[in-house]
């Protein structure tokens, strides 16, 4: 299933790119959206910078045949591999999210350019779940969280922006 979203940011791409490389801005996300626990880490490898943060997610959203394969508590890694500013003023990224214990994930890219009200940044990702029979219903039910999540983030950066 298609996962597709673009945020609209009044700042510059190096200004957006240096948010979501904050870790206080992560950890700020992180519980935003409802984690019961989380933990963010970011580093830079060669010129490549990785923001990895992990959070226990409740499942309450989901039909009770997930639920029962996942529990009360989803275990979400969410990574982002971002590379650096390309010459075409645009930066790219891959974009993974893994759900423990479930057989589902994301797979995407991510950039940053100018365009909009100052920066845009695009989430193009697969969504997938590998049962057979049952998994366009997992993905069905799991794309409103992965929807959800990006809403908040483009809520919390676009205030985070503003302070």
């Amino acid at each position: 299933m298609k996962i597709s979203a673009i945020i609209d940011y009044a700042a510059t791409p190096d200004e957006v790119f240096a948010m979501l490389a904050d870790e206080d801005f992560q950890n700020h996300k992180c519980a935003a959206t409802g984690a019961r626990r989380h933990t963010v880490s970011i580093s830079e490898h060669n010129d490549r910078t990785i923001i990895l943060s992990t959070r226990d997610m409740p499942s309450d959203g989901f039909p009770p045949f997930v639920k029962g394969m996942v529990g009360e508590t989803l275990a979400v890694t969410e990574t982002q591999d971002w590379g650096p500013l390309g010459t075409d003023g645009v930066r790219h990224g891959r974009l993974t999210v893994e759900i423990a214990g479930a057989p589902v994930g994301l797979d995407g890219t991510l950039s940053l350019a100018m365009g909009g009200e100052g920066c845009v940044e695009t989430i193009e990702g697969d969504l997938k779940a590998r049962i057979p029979l049952l998994g366009p219903k997992i993905e069905q039910a799991a794309a409103p969280a992965i929807r959800g999540a990006i809403r908040v983030e483009s809520r919390t950066g676009k205030a985070w922006l503003e302070r």
